[in-house]
């Protein structure tokens, strides 16, 4: 989920939660969050927090294997929809980077494509090592961003889109770093897995015109270029020839 700090206006808000919802349905997409429970190592009874809960699915369904979770985070309208959906559980406000949280009370953190939205990963890591107890597990999952694979007639002009956007992100390359983040802090039992994302359903099409129209307005292609780009995105769509690839970078780690 996003830890974007933008929570001005409920409308995008609403559009984007009924992305995420989307995405959360499609294939593969349970099974994906099933691993991360599984990589937290969850025992009946544990504090786990989820860091950029959203909605609050995740949550839910770590409540349901048993944890005592608690979903962080900074967008006031995510928080309120992830009470309406799940008022029995916790829900409060927090970035990655601050956590109104107490040191060492945690067995469990996970970031659910949290971390690209992050100025400063180093500062995060380095809140999820202080919140979370010796032996305490943690759990990144996220997209690179500069690894968006799309097929088109036009191959340049799709990697310009997609270095375009990716240029918008505040830490692209967050999810190839993850790694590296956890040794530098000291985890320890770091381990990196990929799970590619294949995604042929024309449902994916307003990500695919988010894309374009958001480079449009930036000036990296001209609208003229973006239109026609999405254009052919459309007629894939509308024939049952629409590809996106997403490689998800899923890394664990124990806090010594």
């Amino acid at each position: 989920m996003s830890m974007s700090t933008n929570t001005s206006e409920a409308d995008p808000i609403a559009s984007l939660i009924s992305i995420l919802d989307a995405v959360d349905a499609l294939p593969g997409a349970a099974e994906l969050r099933r691993r991360t429970y599984e990589l937290l190592h969850p025992r009946p009874g544990a504090r786990f927090v989820d860091v950029g809960c959203g909605a609050g699915r995740a949550v839910a369904e770590l409540t349901d294997l048993g944890v005592r979770c608690i979903g962080l985070d900074p967008s006031d309208a995510m928080l309120a929809a992830a009470r309406r959906r799940w008022p029995e559980l916790e829900f409060d406000q927090g970035t990655a980077e601050a956590l109104p949280l107490p040191d060492g009370a945690f067995a469990g953190y996970r970031a659910d494509k949290v971390f690209h939205e992050v100025v400063e990963p180093q500062r995060a890591i380095r809140e999820a090592w202080r919140v979370l107890a010796p032996g305490g597990r943690i759990v990144l999952l996220g997209q690179d961003w500069e690894t968006f694979v799309i097929d088109s007639a036009d191959p340049v002009l799709t990697r310009t889109l997609v270095q375009a956007r990716a240029d918008t992100v505040p830490s692209p390359r967050a999810a190839r770093g993850y790694r590296n983040l956890l040794l530098d802090q000291g985890f320890t039992e770091v381990n990196v897995e990929v799970h590619t994302a294949v995604l042929t359903d024309a449902a994916m099409l307003p990500i695919v015109a988010g894309l374009a129209h958001s480079d449009a307005a930036s000036g990296a292609v001209s609208a003229d270029q973006a239109e026609v780009w999405l254009e052919e995105q459309q007629r894939r769509a509308n024939d049952g020839r629409m590809f996106l690839a997403v490689p998800m970078f899923l890394a664990s780690a124990t806090r010594p």
